[in-house]
């Protein structure tokens, strides 16, 4: 696909071992993390880009009262203090694009919502802004299933190890592979990865690392993961989190009885949506109501038996997002 123009790649990646693409995906999909700059860049030569998915629900208009902000997932989106050359320019136009919707829609402040990762980055971008500006331009942040940057996903302590292991060392540059460890703060002491050699806590994150032959990934870990941990600074505008519980197949703990971190791991599970742990959706609401301020103008959602990528498709449970989208609309 070299020279023809942009190309579908993620979408497409269940294609791979078919069509012999593996080692073309790897190049593509690879980041570079650069310690001086304690940032992460494409390979040289590759560059990409996100598509637009449209949608149309409940009256509103794509590219008239609907705006999507696409993102690259293999990024993290910073902390005040970090560098992103990536998220800079992503929240360059994220701004201008909010902007331009409230101009083009008599003035008003826009409702803005994130899934999953995507929650992620809508946290972080309010953050991000000056409080005059989210005063002026955000009515309302939804955040569904949002994977935190404090660390509070517990699951992210296999790196992707149960991937294939061809595949492995391209999962491993990414960004956003090291940002959702589990915080100490939160799981405290309690073993997350079991060996009969030792156990791994929270506080051991940088020794799993280095055990599971990941090194590398020690630096970028301390210096740009380890801060979101202990960086929360609450949005302070209206924010509604929309989780799902009740789903008893959430990891909570790997186990590698014989220490091999090639091999698949027993799974202990705990409650949460399958992939967020419920233990970390309750530290995020703790922290939120923390401040006083915030408490005030925050709602916390818990829908039983919503999974994490279900809730935003199965009916009953996007029923249930969008009357939150239109109450907040209504406000």
């Amino acid at each position: 696909m070299k020279g023809k123009g942009w190309f579908g790649l993620w979408a497409n990646c269940s294609d791979l071992p078919a069509h012999h693409y593996v080692q073309c995906f790897i190049e593509q999909m690879t980041l570079v993390y650069d310690p001086a700059a304690n940032d992460y860049r494409n390979l040289p030569g590759v560059e990409t880009r996100v598509l637009r998915h449209e949608l149309e629900k409940a009256g509103y208009r794509d590219g008239d009262t609907l705006f999507a902000a696409q993102y690259d997932l293999r990024y993290a989106p910073p902390v005040p203090g970090q560098s992103s050359e990536v998220f800079s320019r992503y929240f360059r136009r994220l701004t201008r694009l909010i902007e331009d919707a409230s101009e083009k829609n008599e003035n008003k402040k826009v409702i803005l919502f994130g899934h999953s990762f995507g929650g992620m980055v809508a946290l972080e971008f309010v953050r991000s802004t000056p409080m005059s500006w989210r005063d002026r331009y955000i009515k309302h942040l939804i955040l569904v299933a949002p994977v935190l940057a404090e660390g509070l996903v517990v699951n992210a302590a296999d790196v992707r190890l149960r991937l294939a292991l061809i595949l492995r060392p391209m999962w491993r540059s990414f960004e956003s592979s090291i940002v959702n460890f589990p915080s100490p703060a939160v799981f405290g002491d309690r073993p997350l990865v079991v060996t009969a050699r030792r156990n791994y806590s929270a506080y051991d994150v940088e020794d799993l690392l280095a055990d599971i032959g990941f090194g590398a990934g020690v630096e970028p870990f301390t210096r740009r993961a380890v801060p979101k941990m202990s960086s929360f600074q609450a949005p302070m505008v209206p924010t509604t989190c929309i989780n799902g519980v009740g789903n008893n197949d959430t990891p909570e703990q790997l186990v590698y009885w014989d220490g091999d971190f090639d091999a698949e791991p027993e799974i202990v599970y705990g409650d949460g949506d399958d992939t967020i742990n419920l233990i970390s959706m309750l530290a995020f609401d703790e922290k939120m109501r923390r401040q006083q301020e915030q408490n005030k103008l925050y709602k916390s959602i818990k829908l039983h038996g919503a999974g994490h990528g279900t809730i935003v498709t199965e009916d009953w449970a996007l029923k249930r997002v969008m009357q939150e989208i239109l109450e907040a609309n209504r406000i």
